[in-house]
């Protein structure tokens, strides 16, 4: 129950934010990136019954419940409001990542496992810190690769 609160409020909350404060202009230039992301965290989700990565306790359904509350709440959010402060200044936003990953891995994953909303089981704190670091490094590139073309275009 608690989870579910938590996993509902929190998309609820975030979502609220990024359509009040973010401007639209940014919205519309990230969501791409942040598709994108969201795509391969989605796979990544998908594969962790098969190779036990991790565990959602009622079975699938619940585990794609969590799986797209995290994904299309905090993760999304975030990764919008990340790119529209830091984009343009690589140090900035690799600074900001790995603190945010950094936070996420060893003192949000810990508190989540506890109140349920997952658990470990061949995957570690440290594994998500750098497989979320390198989705970040890709994504900057990714964002960089789209926005090249229209670049080239203006000048």
């Amino acid at each position: 129950m608690p989870a579910n609160f938590f996993r509902i409020f929190n998309a609820i909350v975030l979502w609220l934010i990024v359509l009040i404060f973010l401007p639209k202009q940014s919205f519309k230039r990230f969501l791409p990136v942040t598709f994108f992301c969201s795509f391969l965290l989605l796979i990544i989700e998908m594969l962790s019954p098969i190779f036990n990565w991790w565990k959602v306790e009622g079975g699938y359904k619940y585990m794609v419940f969590d799986a797209l509350a995290f994904i299309l709440g905090p993760f999304f959010t975030i990764n919008l409001w990340v790119f529209h402060l830091t984009f343009g200044k690589f140090s900035l936003y690799a600074i900001s990542n790995l603190v945010i990953d950094f936070i996420f891995a060893y003192l949000l994953c810990p508190i989540f496992q506890k109140i349920g909303h997952f658990k470990f089981k061949k995957f570690t704190s440290t594994k998500i810190f750098f497989l979320y670091y390198f989705l970040a490094l890709l994504n900057y590139g990714f964002q960089k690769y789209i926005e090249k073309p229209t670049e080239s275009i203006q000048r």
